[in-house]
């Protein structure tokens, strides 16, 4: 039943999404934003997300409309023998599954990996859970506990005050992000060999490879990295200074960076001063150097200051709110806003992150509504 001809890399793969929430249903907007149709299967109550409001639009969540276009819904009970029949046809069909039940959860209903790769051996299964599937199967898998046990809040705040989450549920999407990967890879493989395979995600691994530099220093460098508010442990300036009125993101990352920072500012000497001289000596330096920088960014304002360093290819940047930076994303030409659907239905949605010269992406279908395809979807099930 997949729409032929609707574009897109993935059109004709068939994904029956089994997810929920956040990271699984991120995962599977993007396969759809690619060409894939996906087929989201619902609980009778519906994905927690539908009620997750304030904000709304129409009285749907927005959480929900965010991370849901392109899909169809189909709402079935695992627990009813002819939904269960449904869910298990829609699997043995599909090209890919992908489930974030607890580990184990879909082995109840005869839709684990083992169960569904005996009627469908091609598929691609795609499970994400909080701290995969052994030892740590057992403990529930939510972004802030995987924030808090991996150590980012740690590295998170002011130095002297408490450790905060991040402001989105970052391994969430760096997970989902990482299933998508995943998948795209495994179906590679099965158009070379024929061949299926199981795919899991975990939430602390998707966390600890996404702490990158911090996971290096404590893996390669047996050093316990703690926050330093908004500056870096080894760059400098890399930070917000403030400037005559707001603050200002100031990142030069090398040498020449710094120079032509240094340029910028009226104060080109510093460049050649011992102390500032390379990144590892304004690292150590950096209480002698952040003053002398913050006096001259004090004569202009931000968005002037921003200006003229993007000139000078000095990286730096306003801070901003959202709209600010969709705005700034307008101003750059990078279209950030799509409608997907038509009339009452059309909603505004975030442009998928990645451009194809060739097959680019496709905005089918607005997020669905609750079992909104069911119907149609059963009919076909069935026959």
């Amino acid at each position: 039943m997949a729409e032929a001809g609707t574009g897109g890399p993935l059109e004709g793969i068939l994904v029956a999404d089994f997810s929920r929430i956040l990271a699984g249903p991120y995962a599977t907007m993007l396969l759809a934003d690619m060409g894939a149709d996906v087929v989201k299967v619902e609980g009778p109550a519906g994905d927690d997300t539908r009620t997750w409001m304030p904000p709304e639009r129409d009285g749907e969540s927005t959480y929900y409309l965010g991370i849901n276009r392109g899909k169809r819904s189909i709402a079935l009970d695992l627990r009813d023998e002819t939904d269960l029949a449904a869910a298990r046809e829609l699997a043995r069909r599909a090209d890919v599954v992908i489930e974030n039940l607890r580990p184990g959860g879909m082995t109840r209903f005869g839709l684990d990996f083992d169960a569904v790769a005996t009627t469908n051996p091609g598929v691609v299964y795609a499970s994400i859970s909080g701290f995969g599937s052994g030892a740590g199967a057992h403990v529930p898998g939510y972004d802030l506990m995987v924030q808090a046990m991996s150590g980012l809040m740690s590295l998170t705040g002011d130095p002297d005050g408490p450790p905060y989450r991040a402001g989105i549920s970052v391994f969430d999407v760096m997970a989902g992000n990482h299933a998508a990967i995943g998948i795209l890879a495994a179906l590679r493989h099965r158009d070379r060999t024929g061949t299926g395979q199981h795919v899991e995600v975990n939430l602390l691994s998707s966390a600890l490879t996404g702490l990158v530099n911090h996971s290096s220093a404590w893996v390669a460098g047996d050093t316990v990295p703690y926050r330093m508010g908004n500056a870096h442990p080894s760059v400098f300036p890399y930070e917000p200074m403030p400037t005559a009125d707001d603050d200002l993101i100031v990142a030069a990352g090398n040498d020449a960076q710094f120079r032509k920072l240094c340029v910028v500012l009226g104060v080109g000497d510093l460049a050649d001063d011992p102390r500032f001289a390379r990144n590892a000596d304004r690292t150590v330096h950096r209480e002698a150097l952040r003053p002398l920088l913050e006096e001259r960014l004090a004569t202009r304002g931000a968005v002037e200051w921003f200006e003229l360093l993007t000139e000078a290819g000095v990286p730096s940047g306003p801070i901003q709110t959202i709209d600010g930076g969709f705005a700034m994303a307008e101003r750059f030409g990078l279209d950030p806003v799509v409608t997907v659907g038509e009339g009452e239905r059309a909603v505004p949605t975030t442009r998928h992150p990645v451009r194809f010269s060739a097959t680019p992406a496709v905005y089918r279908l607005p997020p669905p509504q609750l079992d909104e395809h069911g119907a149609d979807l059963r009919k076909w099930l069935d026959s």
